[in-house]
């Protein structure tokens, strides 16, 4: 029982930090390429939405929306770091004690899932919302693009494991 409550709290300590770093380089990358660069300065869309041909009031739509949500998240960066500072310590605190706190170890486990649960149904909604702006064949081309990247991502996933399985038989 100990072993699966010290392994509850390292993994829960992993995600924490996973997310912090995430979250800390999301926010402070700061050297986009020369086109990335070029393309924001023109207020062009990037990445996928690029691929769409969407018309202007379509970009300024998005955008809208994108900055809606860029704005709930800058507005709280401060009481999120905070939060994240203060559920690092009640980890450290779990971890370096005598014994496990079983009842203080399940509240920050359902802490955790409840901002996991709030981001998710945000990045669904901004979905949503984006999906309303596109037409049905803008839909159906990103859901295509989407499924490729899917299968790219699974087969370099398939080449990785096949590479490390040679590796390892040597």
């Amino acid at each position: 029982m100990k072993k699966l409550l010290l392994g509850s709290v390292l993994a829960a300590s992993s995600i924490f930090t996973v997310t912090a770093c995430t979250s800390v380089n999301a926010t402070t990358d700061t050297s986009p390429t020369a086109q990335m660069q070029k393309n924001h300065k023109e207020g062009a869309m990037r990445g996928p939405m690029s691929k769409l041909d969407l018309t202007a009031t379509q970009q300024a739509q998005i955008k809208a929306i994108m900055q809606d949500k860029r704005g709930d998240r800058t507005a709280d960066r401060a009481k999120h770091q905070a939060e994240r500072a203060q559920m690092h310590q009640q980890i450290q605190a779990l971890t370096n004690a005598s014994t496990l706190n079983s009842a203080a170890l399940n509240r920050l486990a359902d802490q955790q899932a409840a901002k996991t649960k709030q981001r998710f149904i945000e990045r669904v909604q901004t979905q949503h919302a984006i999906a309303q702006v596109l037409t049905a064949e803008q839909r159906a081309k990103m859901e295509q693009m989407k499924s490729e990247r899917q299968e790219k991502g699974r087969k370099h996933s398939k080449d990785r494991k096949g590479h490390h399985k040679q590796h390892q038989g040597m």
